[in-house]
């Protein structure tokens, strides 16, 4: 992907020669003491980053914040107020910090998260229902009707998966819609002090099991964590959502890396 234009560094206020940071989907880029992030929605961003800027200041001025409490990324707007230029969304670069690869940690950054989240925005945001990317149509096929995951997954590389999960999923209600980030493994980081860092808010309006159960997906099939890690999710709704989380990867996983999956298929379809 492309790096910021001129332009976008202009808005931003920040100087030129950016440079690309590694994980993510890839193409963000550090641009003075900013990160640049490509492909983000206006009408998303238009909500969510004052939502979010309003939270981690809060969460930094709480009187009663421990040097390892929950940080949230701030989000910068651009010189003209706009939250998202050509496509382009800022926040400020966090120095002194490393992902976090404790799956435990992450899951326990993301329940501080969604327990602020929830109090913070009480209904469906605006722009969340007219996204159309690859995400939000896994989401909507991983929350779908069988028949419409099997269709999907028709001679793709993902056909095998969505075959040996379907079977296992039901109607069983996974908890209360809120608003998640469907996108934490790798997405929290240690800061110098041990404070988690949540970075990257993927949006979705989905139960906190389903954003937990692909922070487990993506720990056990990309950051290392043991099979052991599925165990406590093999019946009820955690089962569920562990289905349905690795149904929205098959998904959102563009190519899907079959071989990488099949550990963890081995264990959560084979009952």
């Amino acid at each position: 992907m492309s790096a910021p234009t001129p332009e976008v560094l202009d808005l931003f206020a920040v100087p030129g020669a950016p440079v690309p940071l590694p994980g993510g989907s890839g193409g963000t880029h550090r641009a003075g003491d900013l990160v640049l992030s490509p492909g983000r929605d206006e009408l998303v961003q238009a909500w969510l980053s004052p939502v979010l800027a309003h939270l981690a200041v809060r969460l930094d001025e709480n009187p009663a914040r421990r040097p390892r409490d929950l940080r949230v990324a701030m989000p910068v707007p651009a010189r003209d107020g706009s939250w998202v230029v050509d496509g382009w969304a800022a926040s400020r670069y966090e120095p002194e910090t490393v992902t976090c690869r404790d799956l435990e940690v992450t899951l326990a950054a993301g329940r501080v998260l969604h327990a602020q989240l929830a109090a913070a925005v009480r209904s469906r945001p605006p722009g969340l229902d007219a996204r159309d990317d690859q995400w939000s149509r896994a989401e909507a096929l991983a929350f779908g009707p069988g028949h419409a995951m099997l269709a999907a997954a028709a001679g793709t590389p993902a056909a095998g998966a969505v075959r040996r999960v379907e079977p296992h999923l039901t109607d069983l209600l996974l908890g209360p819609d809120q608003l998640v980030h469907a996108d934490l493994a790798g997405n929290v980081l240690l800061d110098r002090l041990g404070a988690p860092v949540v970075i990257d808010v993927s949006p979705s309006w989905r139960p906190v099991g389903w954003a937990e159960a692909i922070a487990v997906v993506d720990s056990v099939v990309w950051f290392g964590a043991p099979l052991s890690a599925l165990c406590g999710r093999s019946a009820g709704p955690e089962r569920q959502a562990l289905l349905r989380a690795t149904i929205f990867r098959a998904f959102a996983d563009q190519p899907f890396d079959a071989a990488a999956y099949a550990p963890l298929l081995g264990v959560i379809a084979s009952t």
